[in-house]
Order: C-alpha cells, then structure tokens, then sequence
C-alpha cells in the first residue's frame, strides 16, 4: 500500500549511506490510513506500553508496512525505516565517525537516533541484512534495552517510548536467511495475510478512487493468481498491485493494458505464465 511521505535520513558527506535508510517524522499529525483485520492494533499498543519488540511475518504488498506508519503516526512517535539488504551493517544502524570540513566527527545512525529519541525503529525484511545486525539488536530486545557504542564507548538506554520492530517474508525464507530461533524468540509475533475480500476490495476502492463493484471484480482476480503461488508463481499478487491497477484503470487506462503492466509483468518473465496470466485477465474482464 502506499506510505505516508518520508524523507531520506542523509548524513552529510555520507549520501551512500543515507540511500539505505529511510525515516519518517509522526509530528505533522496525519495517520496514514490502514483498516484493521484482527487484533494487530491492539496488539500493537500492549507491545508499545509493555516495552516489548515486535516480529511481523506476511508476504510481499500485504499492509505491513502501512500499518507500522499507521501505529507510529496513533502513538505520536517518530518512525525510522530501514530497508534491509545484503549490504546492511550493524554500523549502517549505529552510526560511524565521518570526516566533515576537515574534521572527524560522529553521525548517529537510524537505529541509535531512534534510542536517543524514542522512536519507532523498524527493520523491514530483516532477514536480508547481514549477520552483524541482530547482534547488535540483541541487548534491546531482553530486559536491558541497551544499546552500546563501541566506537564512542556510550551505553545508550533506551526510554520508555522506544520500540523497535521488525518484518520479513517467510515465503523467501532461506536456510541462509533467517532468523535463529534465539533471536525470533526475543519478539512477540503477529503473522500477517492479504486481508479477506471484502476488506481488500473497499481498501483498493479507497486508495484508488476505483467504484467498489470495478473492484470485487479485481479482488476475484487476484484470488485466482494468488491460488498459482507455488506453481507457476513465486509470490502471489499484492494488495500494493491491485491498488496500482485500479488507480490507472480509474484514471483512464484500459483494463488489458492495467493489468500488463500491473498483475502480469511484474509477476514473472516466463512468457508462458505470462500467457497464463493474461488469460485469466480476459476471463475475468472479457476483452476491452
């Protein structure tokens, strides 16, 4: 789904470093919209409150995201988003020493402003970043919730209104990208799903200015294409996709052609799934 507006966390003199890292400010007041499926929410604040850390596991453009910048902006707390990848260190988290006009100072990283503030800081995908990463995350997931600064010799304790939070997609679980169990046992957990039809169509409708009939229709769609994961697809179609598909049909754009470049390319480049998709399209739609 789409995100609230951030704005790139940009050390100066770093800009390399400032591309892996994103973060948002809740202060300007606005709560993205997220519709509730079960008890996520509520679960959400116990957590907050109760200082604990928490796990999302859910596939690919199923809301986890929208629902993190949702709670943030509900509790009024500042939210850091980190995007994890193989390049991810724990000092990319933490911070490192740059040299800025001829002098070497330290540049807190998202994970330690989030300390410092008592923010939300979340690992989205955590299982892509490298090892050196839940190390570090370790002492501020148990009682402690610290974190130390080796480079400056700081023991950082986080305040009563930090969380940290993070996400992955067991349907990419590798044997060499996932989480160890000492370390999955450190959160409490919620999984996540695509939400049930009628739910997602008023979603898709609402993001995308799309009439809510156009959009049961869609939602029957993407139940067909999600029952192919694991056959002839990877990962099943997203609520993010059906929203981008609906936003271009609503504004103009012919249903074969929303759905190429919104349900079919983006799927898979096997021309013959590909075939396959657009079949169900025209089964769906007819011809347009």
């Amino acid at each position: 789904m789409p995100l609230a507006p951030s704005q790139p966390w940009r050390p100066a003199g770093d800009a390399d470093l400032g591309d892996k890292v994103m973060s948002t400010d809740a202060a300007s007041g606005e709560i993205p919209f997220y519709e509730p499926v079960g008890n996520e929410c509520l679960l959400f604040e116990q957590a907050y409150h109760q200082r604990l850390p928490l796990l999302l596991k859910g596939p690919t453009g199923c809301g986890k995201t929208r629902f993190i910048s949702h709670m943030a902006a509900k509790l009024g707390r500042p939210l850091f988003t980190v995007s994890c990848h193989d390049d991810l260190t724990a000092a990319d988290l933490t911070g490192r020493y740059l040299l800025q006009g001829g002098e070497t100072r330290w540049v807190d990283g998202p994970l330690t402003r989030a300390v410092r503030e008592g923010g939300i800081c979340y690992l989205d995908e955590v299982v892509e970043a490298r090892k050196d990463v839940t190390v570090v995350l370790h002492p501020l997931t148990d009682d402690r919730r610290l974190l130390p600064l080796e480079r400056t010799g700081e023991m950082l304790e986080a305040p009563d209104s930090f969380m940290l939070v993070v996400s992955y997609n067991p349907g990419y679980q590798h044997i060499l990208k996932s989480l160890k169990p000492s370390t999955r046992q450190r959160f409490v957990a919620k999984s996540f799903d695509f939400p049930p039809p009628h739910l997602e169509r008023d979603i898709v409708s609402r993001e995308s200015g799309l009439p809510s009939p156009q959009c049961a229709t869609l939602i029957n769609l993407a139940v067909r294409l999600r029952a192919m994961k694991g056959q002839d697809l990877e990962e099943g179609v997203s609520t993010r996709l059906l929203i981008y598909c609906a936003t271009l049909i609503a504004n103009g754009m012919p249903i074969s052609q929303a759905a190429q470049a919104t349900l079919v390319e983006p799927l898979t480049d096997d021309v013959d799934v590909q075939e396959g998709l657009r079949e169900a399209v025209r089964a769906t739609f007819g011809d347009d």
